[in-house]
Order: C-alpha cells, then sequence, then structure tokens
C-alpha cells in the first residue's frame, strides 16, 4: 500500500540542432570518465568525424561535461542536455557520419549503460521530475506511419541500401 503521493512534473523536450541532416544520439552512461572515452570511441569510428557530446554528471559537481570536434554541435549538444537535465544522460550530435558508423563503438564503451535513440528525425524527449531530480521516460522519434509498404516499396529499399554499400 502506498502511504503518499508523490509529485512529478511531466515534460517534452524539443531537440534542437542546427541541421536537419544532423544526427542525434541519446543515452545513458555512468562516469565522469565518460567524456573522454565516448571521445575516443567516436574519434576512431569514423577519421575527419565532427560532433559535439554532452553529459549530465549526476553526482559530486553535477557539470554538463562536454567533448567534441565541432564547436557549433558542441554548443548545440550542451544545450540539449541542460534541457534535459538528467542525470547520466548524454547527447551526441554527429555531422560527417552515421549512427550507423559509430554505435558498435558507443555500446561497447564501458561506461554506456543505455542507447534509447539514434535518429536524424524530428525527435522530442519525455522527461519526468520528482524532488529528486530529472530522469528521460522516452522518446518520440519521427512521426507516426501512414500506411504498410507495397512491392515497389521493398524493392526500393532493397535497391537503395545495396546502391549505398550497406547490403550486397
Amino acid at each position: 500500500m502506498w502511504s503518499e503521493v508523490r509529485r512529478m512534473k511531466w515534460e517534452v523536450v524539443e531537440i534542437t540542432k542546427p541541421s536537419e541532416d544532423i544526427n542525434v544520439i541519446i543515452g545513458y552512461t555512468h562516469f565522469i570518465k565518460s567524456a573522454e572515452d565516448i571521445y575516443e570511441a567516436l574519434v576512431n569510428s569514423v577519421p575527419g568525424i565532427k560532433f559535439g557530446f554532452a553529459f549530465c554528471e549526476a553526482s559530486g559537481e553535477r557539470l554538463v561535461r562536454y567533448e567534441g570536434t565541432d564547436e557549433e554541435l558542441v554548443r548545440y549538444a550542451i544545450e540539449n542536455a541542460k534541457r534535459i537535465g538528467a542525470g547520466h544522460s548524454f547527447v551526441i550530435l554527429l555531422r560527417n557520419a552515421y549512427p550507423i558508423n559509430v554505435l558498435p563503438a558507443l555500446k561497447s564503451t564501458v561506461e554506456v549503460t543505455r542507447i534509447l535513440t539514434a535518429t536524424a528525425n524530428p525527435l522530442q524527449v519525455i522527461v519526468v521530475e520528482t524532488e529528486q531530480g530529472r530522469g528521460i521516460v522516452g522518446v518520440v522519434d519521427g512521426l507516426t506511419p501512414v500506411g504498410v509498404e507495397e512491392e515497389k516499396h521493398r524493392k526500393e529499399r532493397k535497391e537503395f541500401l545495396r546502391k549505398i554499400g550497406y547490403k550486397l
């Protein structure tokens, strides 16, 4: 039996980025060492990658820690992370690379505990706030489907993946 009702505030945070072609990765990590390790994972995955990374520290000084190779993307990552404000969450914005190029390295970074989304779509983060702090409940990635692919769509999909080199 619950003895008290706890108060919560819900918020939808719109993720902003400098242009529509920028990809965003949002996840959770658990240690201050993450900033340098995620930086290394990204630069070692794609030569010439441009990115901004920001991480919301959940204890100690509780700062937004950041790294990156592109000042504009770093600024956007910091602003998005501040608006999300959930402890241990991180935001990465990518230019000249795609999530598929970096996700294996991110997932194998020992501090990364979860990847919530990786997308270039319009993105919203659903955040809940309690008396302790903020947490990410989920994400809204893109728009709602409007139908089911037909055979011509399947053919186009398969041709496209082969054209760009992701399938033989």
